[in-house]
């Protein structure tokens, strides 16, 4: 289950800081495969399936789309083991678009 939460934070985190401060992400959809135990720590590779900062030039809500990759972290030289796959949308919301819209529900 851990390695289910650390994707969804490892996806946001990840958005996030390709986004910047001026963003909100907020996770919609996660799924996981897991496909055998983790007993060491755990590396998170993400792969984006949009472009995000081509995303950000329109000054618009979007929806980002991530595939992660887990992997146990090899010891001693041998190589990273996968354990997990996972999908994970975020929606991201520009800052100024919740300020215009808290302005407008404050004039009415």
């Amino acid at each position: 289950g851990a390695l289910l939460a650390n994707s969804e934070i490892a996806g946001g985190m990840y958005v996030f800081g390709v986004c910047g401060g001026d963003y909100t992400v907020v996770c919609k959809h996660l799924e996981y495969k897991f496909l055998r135990p983790c007993f060491g720590p755990a590396v998170y590779r993400m792969t984006p399936r949009e472009n995000i900062p081509a995303m950000m030039t329109a000054g618009t809500e979007f929806n980002i789309t991530l595939d992660l990759e887990v992997q146990q972290q090899g010891f001693r030289g041998a190589h990273d083991r996968r354990v997990g796959q996972c999908v994970a949308t975020f929606h991201v919301t520009p800052k100024a678009h919740h300020k215009a819209r808290w302005a407008r529900r404050s004039k009415n």
